[in-house]
């Protein structure tokens, strides 16, 4: 059966939220072998996101970019990524040994996304993976734009335990971001949020609220937030190449009335951060202004960040 390629938390999630069977149909999806046109898909690309634990099992997101032929199928079960983390990244060391890891690759100008969950072992130029999940994703919510390459050194990185107001002002100004998450056992994904800047709320300096809105009934996300708390999230900047990554715990709000006063919101999703990095331009793609999605619902209009 479909329900099959789900684990417990994902299956309780789609229970929660009255759609087992729409899942059950959405998971007819879910292979383990790229396909021939996702291997030409991939081989376009420039850009892929990364999630996994750190050695400490603190969960991490992270972004690795080459020019086009940097992503690599070798077979149908087998990736190669050429290229590196940066050595300030928070995944750097993991990803000097063995490591569950999850995949997202997506092209922000043609709305396509495809997510990939594996083993990673380090090589020479990078990784390999081999693959235990390879599906396509919903394309909602995904805003349009063109990359371009400006290659220059990363910055100094900034560490600390909470969101600084520029930080704070970044994340509510923000239309994208990556979260990762695990289930029980360590297996690691990584998926795409999008929205209209607004849609994550920053609440304090140390937690942001964001809604969960309709998608393809999988609950990959939220099926490893009902087992394992443990979460990591990305903010690119688009137009500088910096990255600002949050470690720390999420919670689904599954209360129908938080959910309703926000537009959009089939539930709401609170993040607790524990860890900040943040990285200036930790890569050198640059990318044009978004061309907003038309899935976007909208988002009151709030103040700046204290």
């Amino acid at each position: 059966m479909a329900a099959d390629v789900y684990h417990e938390g994902e299956r309780a999630a789609q229970r929660r939220a009255g759609l087992l069977d729409q899942g059950g149909f959405s998971g007819r999806a879910i292979r383990a072998e790229i396909p021939e046109v996702a291997s030409k898909f991939l081989a376009q690309q420039p850009m892929l996101v990364l999630g996994a634990a750190d050695g400490r099992g603190r969960l991490w997101a992270t972004l690795l970019t080459g020019r086009p032929g940097f992503l690599r199928a070798d077979d149908d079960r087998t990736l190669t990524v050429d290229a590196r983390t940066g050595p300030d990244d928070p995944l750097h060391d993991r990803l000097s040994g063995p490591a569950p890891v999850g995949m997202l690759a997506i092209e922000p100008s043609r709305h396509r996304r495809m997510r990939m969950n594996g083993r990673a072992v380090p090589t020479a130029r990078g990784l390999r993976v081999t693959l235990d999940q390879v599906y396509s994703n919903c394309p909602k919510y995904i805003q349009k734009r063109e990359p371009r390459w400006e290659p220059a050194a990363p910055g100094r990185p900034e560490r600390s335990n909470a969101l600084t107001g520029d930080q704070r002002r970044w994340i509510t100004g923000a239309d994208t971001f990556f979260i990762a998450t695990a289930d029980r056992e360590g297996n690691a994904d990584v998926s795409h949020r999008g929205g209209a800047p607004g849609f994550v709320e920053s609440v304090s300096p140390t937690v942001l609220r964001w809604p969960d809105y309709v998608g393809n009934a999988m609950f990959n996300t939220l099926g490893n937030l009902e087992v394992q708390p443990r979460a990591g999230l990305l903010f690119p900047d688009w137009r500088t190449g910096a990255v600002l990554q949050l470690t720390g715990t999420a919670r689904t709000d599954w209360d129908p009335a938080h959910a309703a006063a926000v537009p959009g919101a089939e539930r709401l999703v609170e993040f607790t951060v524990t860890d900040v990095v943040e990285i200036p331009g930790a890569v050198p793609l640059r990318w044009s202004d978004p061309v907003p999605s038309r899935f976007n619902p909208p988002v009151p209009p709030l103040g700046e960040a204290p």
